[in-house]
């Protein structure tokens, strides 16, 4: 029984979730690894609580919202069982907006940040990514390359945070080789990072790849995929839901 009862599943949005997770499993093939190994985050900003509602029954369970304000009125009308990803930029001033709402902090672009977020958790970890900005486009939030590996020791020393990985948001162009570019320079990173002594095993996940660029971003290491138009149609006039 669908959740809460409802009938009438959108028949579009069940084709392109299997259309999506076929093209997902193929990249992942000629990158030679397995599927689930991949996580598809559902991007559902702006799209509304019914949506969300049909994704889960189509069996997701990782959702990414851009704005806390949105994302607040949306977690509670979910099961307990989504995974909520903070995939926006975080400003300091709405830190205590998010401590126990997110499951993971994709956003955290500065130490600053990073020593906000544990000096106000109370207790237990915050799963947190270092973003990175690996295109070098100025209007994209993210440390520099040069900087992230340090950065990485500084937030792997932190209290009441997990640093599981990185991420990056790929360059706007229709240059294939540039995204792919941005994407191996991003796993060169993790991969220099995870050389780092002390570096825990849990340190693990490549957060990178969209609608647009997602399957060039799994055969360069991509363990999370961000999709949401691929997925769920034009945010302006939402196709499912």
């Amino acid at each position: 029984m669908p959740l809460g009862g409802r009938t009438g599943m959108n028949p579009d949005l069940s084709r392109r979730l299997s259309e999506l997770r076929g093209r997902m499993g193929e990249a992942a093939g000629r990158s030679g690894r397995s599927p689930d190994s991949i996580t598809l985050l559902a991007v559902t900003k702006t799209h509304p609580i019914e949506t969300l509602r049909d994704c889960y029954d189509l069996g997701l369970r990782d959702f990414g919202e851009n704005r806390v304000q949105e994302a607040l009125s949306k977690i509670p009308a979910l099961p307990p069982d989504v995974r909520w990803h903070l995939i926006g930029q975080l400003q300091t001033n709405k830190i205590n907006k998010v401590l126990g709402l997110f499951h993971w902090i994709h956003s955290v672009d500065s130490i600053r940040l990073a020593e906000g977020l544990s000096s106000r958790i109370p207790e237990g970890n915050q799963e947190i990514l270092l973003e990175v900005n690996t295109s070098g486009e100025p209007t994209k939030s993210g440390l520099a390359p040069g900087d992230a590996v340090q950065a990485a020791r500084e937030l792997l020393s932190l209290p009441h945070l997990r640093l599981r990985g990185l991420m990056t948001v790929g360059p706007l162009t229709a240059d294939r080789s540039k995204g792919r570019d941005a994407f191996k320079r991003l796993r060169e990173l993790f991969e220099a990072i995870r050389r780092e002594p002390g570096c825990p095993r849990s340190f693990d996940q490549l957060s990178m790849g969209m609608s647009s660029d997602f399957e060039d971003a799994i055969e360069e290491g991509s363990t999370i995929v961000r999709v949401g138009t691929l997925l769920l149609g034009d945010r302006s006039q939402p196709a499912v839901g």
